[in-house]
């Protein structure tokens, strides 16, 4: 309820409308006016539900907000502010080199597949899937303005009051890692 209701108004005004409507409906039938004092305070809920929504941060709109702002200094080239999210001095490391070897003129996501915050963890922890779209050309002059559509898997952990990733790969979209692929070890998680 808590992810309908933060991250859904949609749904749920689509919801709370057909309950006004039945309500409404069941007063013109019968002629009970309860039915009719019900539709219209159902109706009133769905403001209160948008208002309600626009207020709630969650988990997974703070992930992917962060998100968000790591692609805009990607795209303009900000390494550090690239990086500066990221929690684990090793992945850091490696993300400012492979980060420094390019010129980014576009980095955008294409789509968030999941957001899986897992529970249970302690500290909280979650895992994105989400495919990206980048205008890159390399430093060493090889390769200019190549359009490269990548698969995206990361690692987030919350600590104090903001979320990290601790850990990060790269792939083709579809099939098996290339030779830019980042697979950091095979057996970590994300």
């Amino acid at each position: 309820m808590r992810t309908l209701l933060a991250e859904q108004p949609l749904l749920l005004s689509i919801l709370l409308g057909a309950v006004s409507a039945s309500l409404i409906y069941a007063w013109l039938q019968t002629g009970k006016k309860p039915a009719a004092v019900g539709g219209v305070i159902v109706a009133m809920l769905i403001p209160v539900a948008w208002i309600v929504a626009s207020q709630w941060h969650t988990d997974r709109e703070a992930i992917e907000a962060l998100i968000h702002k790591i692609a805009d200094a990607v795209e303009r080239n900000d390494v550090d502010t690239a990086v500066q999210i990221i929690g684990d001095p090793a992945t850091q490391a490696r993300a400012r080199m492979e980060l420094s070897k390019y010129v980014f003129d576009m980095a955008a996501v294409n789509r968030i597949r999941s957001i899986d915050i897992i529970d249970g963890a302690v500290p909280l922890e979650a895992d994105v899937d989400m495919s990206v779209k980048i205008d890159v050309s390399s430093r060493s002059g090889q390769l200019r303005n190549i359009r490269v559509l990548r698969r995206l898997l990361l690692r987030f952990e919350k600590t104090d009051d903001s979320w990290v990733v601790t850990d990060y790969r790269h792939m083709p979209i579809t099939g098996q890692p290339d030779q830019y692929s980042n697979l950091s070890d095979p057996s970590s998680r994300p």
